[in-house]
């Protein structure tokens, strides 16, 4: 029962009119943050903290906390209406949502989006109630060694899961695990293929790449090929918000989806460095086995947009766990908001829950209220948002450019990062046209220095020994599953083979 004690007194400082008024506004900037590409939660927070030093602290961290997870929101705006992930966890959105766009289904998919988001978060903020202290020092369970194994468990999905060819995923993950080697090491600090480039000595500029990878690479398609666009406008829906409610097939798709995801990611939130961006991917990941008709995914399944969505706002409310309770955080985003408690005199650890109660279970507390707030908004704003797709494409083609150019420019204000996003768009292109999976690359190059980082510490804990990945348990587990999964492509061919065998013999 002091759990709930605790919760009412936070609730009582959640509910005073200026923290929900504040609340509301820190997640309305959130979901524009994010539907905005190149900006990201972590700009927006690094932004608006200054402004928040004169402020209440519990006042303050409510409205950043609230543009931490308002820019889940926000990101799959755009990942959905014009393939432009507003921010890296969106990427995976808009593998699905946008072909939804494409097929007259925006309004479902946006109103997919926001729910997912609005259940993912809400899960994971139940969970923080009831159990983020603990769960936080379980988190620290997982080590270098761990890390590594969970990243080479995703990694084995390349092959045959984001792709129809398995020989095409696997070179382009290859690909995306070479441009992750691009840059200083973290471990020794020595610069690695650089060739003597400044702005690649912290490897290759994610968001600016991301934008040209799907984008820019769009545009080269529709121009390429405008014959087969000529005279054909995007689909668009009625403009009402009834007819953006997905359909009851729709909803028992992804009930189980949104739950399965919002589990997986708030526990992904919980470890440090890995944030919503990998709970995205892992949950799309974890989608793609599960599902009934994984053929279906990336084709515009509406159960991928809620895999992705809930997971990434479950993450961002798992990341508060380590942060809150023990002081470490869990995102960069995260790791902002540490220098914001400092400074307002605020010491997070183990003590934080004892000593000032009121403002911990008041933040907690605002999860529930903002979130609900900006899942209301967001979804009272879809017959508004659809309008983009009644611009022609001969006016949206320049549109989306622009918006490319802009948004890879303000990521670093780097003229550089412009010639990797035009980069990047090409690149697009040449595996679109060849059907080479792009997520495929997405996911290497996301993991990939991580996984680099990972082993590395692995083998200097055990003076080069390859055995400390099979002496911990979770570790072993974990390359086990890997193994597993790794072998069942083969074997189900194997099986069908044999199981073809009698009957061409019988034919004969």
């Amino acid at each position: 029962m002091e759990i709930w004690n605790y919760l009412l007194l936070g609730f009582g400082q959640a509910l005073q009119p200026v923290n929900v008024l504040f609340a509301f506004l820190g997640g309305l900037m959130g979901v524009i943050v994010g539907a905005l590409p190149g900006l990201g939660s972590v700009a927006g927070v690094a932004l608006l903290l200054p402004l928040t030093f004169k402020m209440n602290p519990a006042t303050a961290i409510i409205m950043l906390a609230a543009l931490y997870y308002g820019n889940m929101f926000g990101g799959s705006i755009s990942a959905i209406l014009i393939n432009i992930p507003g921010d890296s966890p969106g990427v995976m959105t808009a593998l699905d949502g946008n072909q939804l766009a494409k097929q007259g289904r925006a309004g479902q998919a946006l109103f997919m989006a926001f729910s997912a988001s609005f259940c993912g978060g809400l899960i994971g903020i139940i969970i923080l109630t009831l159990m983020g202290p603990l769960l936080a020092f379980f988190g620290l369970k997982f080590g270098p060694p761990e890390f590594a194994s969970l990243i080479v468990l995703a990694l084995t999905s390349i092959g045959w899961l984001l792709g129809d060819n398995p020989v095409k995923g696997v070179i382009a993950g290859a690909v995306g695990l070479l441009l992750a080697t691009i840059g200083v090491d973290m471990i020794q600090g020595q610069p690695r293929f650089t060739f003597g480039l400044v702005n690649l000595s912290a490897g290759v500029p994610f968001i600016p790449f991301v934008i040209g990878l799907f984008g820019l690479s769009q545009v080269l398609l529709m121009q390429a090929h405008s014959e087969e666009f000529a005279g054909k406008e995007n689909p668009y829906q009625k403009l009402s918000l009834s007819s953006s409610f997905p359909t009851p097939a729709d909803w028992a798709r992804s009930a189980w989806t949104i739950v399965r995801s919002a589990f997986l990611g708030f526990y992904i939130g919980l470890l440090p460095g890995s944030g919503a961006t990998t709970a995205a991917f892992l949950s799309y990941i974890a989608e793609k086995r599960l599902n009934r008709n994984p053929e279906r995914l990336g084709k515009g399944a509406i159960e991928g947009v809620a895999a992705s969505e809930a997971a990434n706002n479950a993450a961002s409310i798992g990341a508060f766990a380590p942060l809150l309770s023990l002081g470490i955080p869990g995102s960069g985003t995260t790791a902002i908001l540490l220098g914001g408690l400092m400074m307002w005199g605020l010491t997070p650890g183990p003590l934080l829950f004892k000593e000032e109660p009121q403002f911990v279970w008041g933040l907690i507390a605002s999860m529930y209220v903002g979130n609900l707030l900006v899942a209301i908004t967001c979804i009272l704003a879809i017959p508004f948002l659809v309008y983009v797709l009644k611009v022609p494409r001969s006016v949206l083609a320049p549109i989306i450019v622009v918006i490319c150019l802009l948004g890879a420019y303000s990521v670093n204000n780097s003229v550089f990062d412009l010639w990797v996003m035009i980069f990047a768009g090409l690149l697009g292109y040449f595996m679109n046209r060849f059907s080479f999976p792009i997520p495929a690359l997405v996911l290497s190059l996301v993991l990939g220095p991580r996984l680099q980082t990972s082993i590395r510490q692995s083998f200097m804990m055990s003076h080069g020994s390859a055995l400390i990945f099979l002496n911990r348990p979770i570790s072993l587990s974990l390359l086990l599953i890997a193994f597993i999964l790794t072998l069942l492509p083969a074997l189900s061919a194997w099986q069908k083979k044999r199981r073809s065998a009698p009957a061409a013999e019988a034919t004969r």
